[in-house]
């Protein structure tokens, strides 16, 4: 089975789906562990579902899965049957139902602040303060075009983001002081994090900036990139923020997905004595 020219079909079919690079980039990394897996088979039609369900069942007990994965692994295989033989197998049964109420993680706003006092490259505190203030999602920071920056409105366009969707959010005073500062030092050309060869800076390098600010803070807080925007979500709903306001800002289709930061920030919970308080 020629594995590369049955991905590359398949990047090309989500394209004239309109899916958002990201989303090709999630769907294609998924297939290309599944095809490698079954790379002796002839082609898709030939293998059996029975050796699915033993590839799924392989990688939660060996490789040890989180659910998440589980999911997008499963999705990713229907996808690929579905555009490249148009047909649709159902493999539903491979991931559970029912829901898992893993709390985020987020960072205190006193290890934010140590964050960024620690970050004394510009470009690395530019990137991390522009996650931060704005919420943004790694894939959405790093698609980021100078053109997207409106300045003069302090606003920040993200296009295409998960669901295909576009938004905008503010662009706080600080933040945009620091833009500016970054813009004339590194003088970015299309993206508004460029790599050394003038394409969008890496994902593996925006991770490596915030683990080395971390351990330069000295902050214990277990997180990556993405927990800078739970930070985000938490500390606005923190600070009275209405949670559809905080909705929108994230580019959450739906209330349930925002309302998980509600749990973390319930005062009046967070503030009932213990009844060890009252012996």
């Amino acid at each position: 089975m020629d594995s590369e020219n049955l991905l590359t079909l398949f990047e090309k079919r989500l394209a004239l789906q309109r899916y958002s690079p990201s989303t090709i980039r999630a769907y294609r990394d998924y297939a290309h562990i599944f095809l490698k897996h079954m790379e002796d088979y002839v082609d898709l039609e030939q293998i059996p579902i029975i050796e699915i369900e033993n590839f799924i069942n392989m990688k939660v007990k060996e490789d040890r899965i989180s659910v998440s994965y589980q999911k997008g692994l499963v999705g990713a295989i229907k996808k690929l049957y579905r555009l490249l033989l148009v047909k649709n197998i159902k493999l539903d049964y491979l991931y559970p139902k029912r829901s898992f109420d893993s709390l985020p993680k987020f960072f205190s706003k006193d290890e934010i602040r140590k964050i960024l006092e620690c970050t004394s490259n510009l470009k690395h505190k530019a990137l991390l303060m522009s996650i931060y203030s704005c919420g943004l999602r790694l894939s959405e920071v790093l698609n980021l075009k100078i053109t997207d920056v409106r300045s003069s409105d302090k606003l920040l366009r993200i296009n295409q983001s998960k669901g295909n969707k576009d938004r905008i959010v503010s662009l706080p005073d600080r933040l945009l002081v620091t833009l500016r500062e970054y813009y004339k030092e590194y003088k970015p050309k299309v993206y508004l994090f460029e790599g050394a060869s003038g394409n969008r800076y890496s994902e593996r390098s925006v991770q490596l900036v915030l683990k080395q600010a971390l351990s330069r803070a000295k902050i214990g807080t277990l997180g990556t990139v993405h927990t800078l925007r739970h930070s985000y979500a938490t500390h606005l709903i923190q600070s009275g923020t209405d949670i559809r306001i905080v909705q929108e800002l994230l580019g959450h289709q739906s209330i349930k997905t925002t309302q998980i930061y509600t749990h973390i920030t319930d005062v009046n919970r967070i503030n009932t004595p213990s009844p060890l308080d009252f012996l």
